[in-house]
């Protein structure tokens, strides 16, 4: 009897290699599928009222908005407020969108450049429940759930929620749903923000005699002995030599390092180089717009005050405004009087600073009176911020206090106001913020220094020592 043929002996090490290929195959393909599907970003409220048009800022990828998120802005579309405002694009811009097609299914935002959108229905919890883990039906859980739930209807995509609330990115973190804030808008690095200045040691000391002597030095010489030198437009310069040093700025318009002579402005004399800059800003004619930034008690406010009022006759009116925190009409609602006795707790800043330029001079003294007749006559303005969406300002000189509580969009909204012969002011300590869902990086006032630096129409001046008091300077210092 024949003996039984037996299989080769590579057959079942083939198969085993087949199915490990396969296997790796599959592996990969889902792999490089899970790679190319675009992800998903679930929005919150918290990123729609602080920039309508955020739903446009994910290139290819698809944006998800929880129903729940669609009830909250309906709350806010009513009033004048700039989260209103936000409130009310957003839903038009939602609409307009969709067209005639269901909300509930994926549609498409800007053809192939963009992803998609949809609204998801379902903030219940289908496998874990955030309202039932954290203990409490509250809106924030049901944004939380309809990510949860996109999760597991989506098992190839990654889903990430995208709040400015800190809070609610714990608690999501807490749930292991990646959530991130918002970075439109932010600059990368506070600590690395444009300063408006630059301190250059050792100097040549006959370049330095020679712009005490004819006020200005042509900027091929300078290049010529600082081979390094950075040309920024209306930047300044604390210039340093052996014997001697003087304050100048880069002159834009005629390309030139001018010399700047410490001046006094109505009243007020700059105490250190930082201010002499500000002031000098201020009032110059080609700066269209001048950002102040600092702690308390540095002047900013105070300079930006005193450099308009010198400059009262090129101006019609000179406007002062600030953002009511909170800069809500409900809330100015709950104070007694007219719309003027509302405001003036908000306001009171400003009048203190008012009143103490006012007080560099005697009672007799016509500019003491001067500054009470601009008041009166409203040629100098203090009003809130919360109305000047719609409005063309032509010939005014606009300052805007605590700039860093205004968003980049209402930063944006204020400077587009802006008219013929206008000029603008905004001063703010970028580390001090009242205002919820803003910080360092994302509010309206480092944005502005960060993009706008280096323009011919713009100068801004970082200051650093406080003039106030000692008393003041020791808080900062060591509270």
């Amino acid at each position: 009897m024949p003996a039984k043929a037996k299989a080769p002996a590579t057959s079942s090490k083939t198969s085993k290699s087949t199915k490990t290929t396969a296997s790796k195959a599959k592996t990969t393909t889902r792999k490089s599928r899970a790679k190319k599907d675009p992800k998903i970003f679930v929005l919150d409220t918290s990123v729609i009222l602080y920039d309508h048009n955020s739903i446009m800022n994910f290139d290819e990828h698809d944006v998800a908005i929880p129903i729940t998120v669609l009830e909250e802005l309906d709350e806010f579309k009513k009033g004048s407020d700039t989260k209103n405002y936000e409130a009310r694009q957003f839903i038009r811009l939602i609409d307009r969108k969709a067209g005639e097609q269901n909300i509930n299914d994926w549609i498409s935002l800007n053809g192939g450049s963009k992803g998609s959108f949809k609204v998801i229905m379902d903030t219940r919890g289908q496998g874990e429940d955030a309202q039932r883990i954290f203990g409490a039906a509250k809106n924030d859980h049901k944004i939380l759930n309809a990510a949860l739930n996109l999760s597991l209807s989506e098992p190839d995509r990654k889903v990430i929620l995208v709040t400015k609330d800190i809070n609610l990115r714990l608690k999501a973190k807490a749930l292991n749903i990646t959530a991130e804030d918002y970075e439109t808008g932010k600059i990368k690095d506070v600590e690395s923000l444009y300063t408006g200045k630059t301190n250059l040691e050792d100097f040549d000391q006959d370049l330095i005699d020679k712009l005490y002597k004819s006020k200005s030095l042509g900027v091929e010489e300078v290049e010529k002995a600082y081979p390094n030198f950075k040309k920024i437009n209306n930047h300044f310069y604390i210039l340093k030599a052996s014997k001697s040093s003087t304050l100048s700025f880069y002159n834009a318009q005629q390309e030139s390092l001018d010399q700047i002579e410490k001046k006094s402005f109505y009243g007020i004399k700059p105490r250190n180089a930082e201010q002499a800059f500000a002031l000098h800003a201020i009032a110059n004619p080609d700066v269209k717009l001048v950002t102040l930034s600092g702690v308390a008690g540095t002047g900013k406010t105070l300079l930006a005050l005193a450099g308009a009022l010198e400059q009262r006759r090129d101006f019609k009116q000179i406007y002062l405004a600030r953002p009511i925190v909170p800069l809500s009409n409900k809330d100015i609602g709950f104070l007694p009087g007219d719309m003027k006795a509302k405001i003036n707790p908000y306001m009171q800043p400003l009048w203190d600073n008012l009143k103490f330029i006012k007080n560099q001079f005697k009672e007799q003294d016509k500019e003491y009176k001067q500054i009470d007749e601009m008041v009166n006559s409203e040629k100098l303005l203090v009003t809130p911020l919360a109305y000047i969406r719609g409005r063309s300002l032509s010939n005014v000189i606009f300052i805007v206090d605590e700039a860093q509580n205004l968003t980049p969009h209402e930063v944006k909204t204020i400077i587009t106001r802006a008219g013929e012969n206008s000029k603008f002011v905004f001063t703010g300590d970028v580390n001090q913020i009242d205002t919820p869902y803003l910080d360092e990086q994302s509010n309206g006032l480092s944005y502005l220094i960060d993009k706008i630096k280096g323009n011919k129409l713009f100068a801004h001046v970082l200051l650093e020592k406080g003039e106030r008091s000692e008393l003041a300077n020791l808080a900062n210092d060591l509270l």
